[in-house]
Formats: C-alpha cells, structure tokens, sequence
C-alpha cells in the first residue's frame, strides 16, 4: 500500500492567520507551474485527482493542505513562473509563500519539482538559494523523466548533484515520472522520514550530492518569484 495512500483535501490557506493549529508536521511542494507539482503529489496518494492539475499556469494561488495522518500534511504552494498572472496576484502569492516557508515551525522540509528536461532555472536556483539558509532539507524530484533515455536520465542526475552541491549541502534527488509512476519509493523513504511515517524497507535510497563543486549553471528566462525575496535570504545568513 502506498505510504500516503490515506492523503485527503483538508483545507485552502489565504492568510497566515488560518494555518492548520494541530499540524506538527508538513512538507511542502514547490516548482514552476508546468514542472508537474499536482501530477506528482497526485501520484504520490495514488489518487488521480487529489491536487488539481491545471492547463493554466499559475492556477493554485494558495496553500492548499493535503492531511496525511493527525497532524501532519502535505502543502501545495503556488507555481512560479506564472507569466499570465498579474503583478498583483503575483505579490500577493509571494506575501504569502515568503513568511510561510521561512517561519513555519511545523514545517520539515521542501520538496523541489524540476522538469528534468529543462532543470535547475533561474528561479529553481533563486528558490534554493533562499530557503537553503533555512537548515531544513531540500529533496529535489526530476519530473517528467519517462521523456528522457536512460542515458539522458543519468546525464541530468549527475549535472544536478554537481550544481546543488555548490549550493547546499542539506539536498538529496532522484527520477521521478508520474506517468509511469517510477520513484515512488525512493520519495516515499525520504519524505517518510521526514514525517515520522513507518516505510517499506525494501525501497533504494534517493540520490545525494556529489562531493565536487561544479560551475553555477546558465540561468534560462522565467518570470515569477521575485528575485529580492533570494537576495534577503542571502543578506540573512
């Protein structure tokens, strides 16, 4: 049975103020809007329409909590990279996200969703760079990874552990593919732990980090997730 097999839709979260009082325990999902985010929570409850999968970028505007057992959840955040979204609604979204994700005492860690097509962007590296100082951990999931060959698949593991490790030194990764709904339990063993879940002990570890500094990877385009937030993170450590 799949570790959070019992996921349910427990509530949206507008204003700081309404976080969930019994929740001792959350992890949080972020990505860009088309990296997969709801298709891997999805896959993860093994429930196909738990977290809503949307054509339009930028859809989920809130925190929406996914109870797993008493008092501990799973968080969908906003997608960056919303381009067609107002700089308005933008602002509000990062009023939101930027306290949450780095005052929330309940929660336990982050997990990083990157189309492993076209990974490591330039608000994937604003994203570490800023929630990083945190201490917690950073668990990054290669979406989409049925799309590349197995030598693709292990070209872009290897790039990404090089670049992270130059980053921090609190992150793991793996493969992860919703449609063929492989790396399931390599994730279900990290974010288990992570939650103080019991897990199936036949499951492989998740990749970690190469030990070697690599070159910080060329930044592609994106729009969303405001760049001062990763400055202030920076000027916090």
């Amino acid at each position: 049975m799949p570790l959070f097999q019992n996921a349910v839709f427990s509530t949206t979260v507008a204003d700081l103020r309404n976080l969930p009082n019994d929740s001792r325990c959350e992890i949080a999902f972020a990505g860009r809007s088309n990296a997969g985010k709801s298709s891997a929570i999805n896959t993860l409850a093994n429930h196909c329409r738990l977290a809503f999968v949307s054509k339009t970028p930028g859809r989920t505007q809130h925190l929406n909590y996914f109870q797993l057992a008493e008092g501990k959840y799973f968080v969908d955040l906003p997608g960056y990279g919303f381009a067609k979204a107002p700089e308005e609604i933008r602002g509000q979204w990062e009023g939101l996200l930027a306290p949450y994700l780095r005052c929330r005492e309940a929660l336990r860690g982050l997990v990083l969703i990157m189309d492993s097509r076209h990974p490591l962007t330039e608000l994937d590296l604003q994203m570490i760079g800023w929630f990083a100082p945190t201490g917690k951990p950073i668990h990054v999931l290669l979406t989409k990874a049925d799309k590349l060959t197995r030598q693709q698949q292990a070209l872009t593991v290897r790039e990404v552990q090089e670049a992270l490790s130059s980053m921090t030194g609190n992150c793991t990764l793996q493969l992860f593919s919703s449609l063929q709904k492989s790396g399931v339990r390599e994730a279900e063993a990290v974010l288990g732990e992570w939650l103080d879940l019991p897990t199936r002990q036949d499951r492989p570890p998740p990749s970690g980090l190469a030990s070697e500094k690599a070159a910080r990877p060329k930044k592609r385009n994106a729009i969303g997730w405001s760049a001062r937030h990763a400055g202030g993170g920076a000027r916090g450590r």
